[in-house]
Order: structure tokens, then C-alpha cells, then sequence
């Protein structure tokens, strides 16, 4: 027996809801080992600078007169440093793999989570974040040479 014309319409649905659920697995796929990846390159280099709590950070910012104080504050901007700039790579690489592989809805709402668009714009933002915070970190070691005289 023959699927009627809205039996027809049911089954189109389905397959194609399986074609995006296909699609998006196979993204997954291209994504995720690359993730890992950058996470396992970048983790150690993490790890080798101190990263200050927001109440050191205050404490220091309106204290900061020793060289030592001034090297903390700007090891602390260097080290977020290199993690926005990690996190950049790892969007650059997520919008590599979305524009080989690009989802379905990705004209429609190029800001969705999974576009490539998406990720070139928080990549470019953890770039200026990254830059803002070398900045900073220069300050401070300036400050630091300064407050050794």
C-alpha cells in the first residue's frame, strides 16, 4: 500500500530532520578533537602563570607601590592574556570547521551558537580583550621599573 500525500510529508520531514541531525553530528566531529586539542596545547601554558582573585586584584590595584605588587598585577593581566588569546584560536578553529561544514541555519541567524560567524566575532573579541589585557600587563611593568628607582 501507497503512503497517502501527507504520509508523504511526515516522512520528507523526518529525513530531512536527519540529514540536519547527520550534519550536525559530522560538525561535532570536525569540532571536537580540534577543541581538545588547543585545550591540551594551551592548558600548560595556562597553568605557569598566577591568575589573581578579584579580591587581590582590588586589593593590589588601589595598594600597588613595590615592584613585587605591580610584577603581580601584571603577571595577573598577562596570564588572562594568554587565555583570551587561547580562546581566539579555539574560535578561529570552530569557525574553520563551521564554514566547511555549515548548518542549516546559519543565513538565517549567522549569530547562532554553532556558525561561523559566530565564532569569528568572539575570536576577534578575545583578540582585543587579549591586547587590552598586554597592555595592562606593559603598564604594570613599567609601573614596577618605576617604583624600583
Amino acid at each position: 500500500m501507497c503512503p497517502s500525500g501527507s504520509d508523504h510529508v511526515v516522512v520528507a520531514k523526518e529525513e530531512t530532520i536527519m540529514k540536519i541531525q547527520v550534519k550536525s553530528m559530522r560538525a561535532a566531529a570536525l569540532v571536537l578533537p580540534a577543541m581538545m586539542f588547543i585545550a591540551a596545547v594551551q592548558a600548560p601554558a595556562a597553568d605557569k602563570r598566577p591568575v589573581l582573585s578579584s579580591g587581590e586584584i582590588k586589593l593590589l590595584v588601589v595598594s600597588a607601590r613595590t615592584p613585587a605588587e605591580h610584577m603581580k598585577l601584571a603577571n595577573h593581566y598577562t596570564a588572562l592574556a594568554v587565555k583570551h588569546e587561547a580562546d581566539a584560536r579555539e574560535h578561529e578553529a570552530l569557525a574553520a570547521e563551521y564554514s566547511r561544514a555549515p548548518q542549516g541555519n546559519a543565513s538565517k541567524h549567522p549569530m547562532a551558537g554553532n556558525t561561523a560567524e559566530h565564532c569569528r566575532h568572539f575570536a576577534e573579541h578575545c583578540r582585543e580583550a587579549a591586547k587590552d589585557l598586554r597592555a595592562m600587563a606593559a603598564a604594570h611593568e613599567e609601573m614596577a621599573k618605576n617604583a624600583g628607582k
